[in-house]
């Protein structure tokens, strides 16, 4: 079984991320693998490991994104794809979907699989717009995965529920971070990871023009931002016997209780 799964190289939120000038994320700092799609990621290599296959990992980002990618190579995965253009910069979630579905449509899978969302947009809504422009399935949310006879199925967790839902492949699947526990790369995952092949795309070489991405053609922005403002000092309460009484006022005026 062919799996391909989509990462995202995201900036470091120990790291004080930021928007830059143009009100869009900085990517130029310290990032790292999604967090989210590194559940994507294992579930994709159990899956080729029980069953036999490969798996390609895809991502679509600036030069640093293939740091991204290498992680997922170092867990195991066999191979990457790394879409790299200057004009994908302030890509909106349907031109980002645009570029994937277009991406993956150069590629050969029984099963694609994704994070749930990503931990810097939280959105959630990418992979079920790309199963939508490739026109397949797409079982989402998925706390547990099997594969068996050409049929996926997944079970999702609800606050009030759980769904069994299943899907005929070749079908979209994002995983949740309740699914596994992502393996961590050991010193042999990561020398393999050097030699394995990173292919990289351009917008040109998917069909796919410049004012078709970017901010330009972004349907949603954001349109003013403001730091976050600096932790202020503490107020420290005396108890001279009336410690609760000031505790309680303290808390009131304050609205929390």
């Amino acid at each position: 079984m062919n799996i391909v799964v989509c990462v995202k190289y995201v900036p470091d939120a120990q790291a004080d991320p930021h928007f830059a000038s143009d009100n869009t994320v900085d990517r130029a700092g310290e990032g790292l693998l999604s967090e989210l799609d590194e559940y994507a990621v294992e579930e994709a290599l159990k899956l080729a490991e029980a069953d036999g296959g490969s798996v390609t990992v895809l991502t679509v980002g600036p030069d640093d994104a293939v740091d991204a990618a290498r992680k997922a190579l170092q867990m195991g995965a066999d191979e990457a794809v790394h879409v790299v253009d200057d004009a994908i910069h302030g890509s909106d979630y349907l031109a980002t979907s645009k570029i994937l579905a277009a991406a993956l449509g150069t590629l050969e899978y029984d099963a694609v699989i994704t994070g749930m969302a990503s931990t810097d947009g939280a959105g959630g809504v990418v992979p079920a717009m790309v199963a939508e422009r490739l026109g397949i399935p797409a079982v989402t949310f998925a706390s547990e995965l099997t594969v068996e006879g050409g049929v996926a199925k997944i079970r999702r967790d609800n606050d009030a529920n759980t769904d069994t839902v299943e899907a005929s492949l070749p079908a979209l699947i994002s995983v949740t971070d309740q699914i596994n526990e992502p393996r961590y790369p050991n010193f042999k995952g990561i020398m393999a990871a050097k030699k394995k092949p990173v292919k990289t795309l351009s917008l040109s070489d998917l069909g796919l023009a410049a004012d078709e991405v970017g901010s330009g053609a972004a349907t949603t922005a954001v349109a003013d931002v403001t730091a976050r403002p600096p932790r202020q000092a503490g107020e420290i309460i005396t108890d001279e016997g009336d410690g609760g009484a000031k505790l309680v006022a303290f808390l009131a005026g304050a609205k929390l209780v």
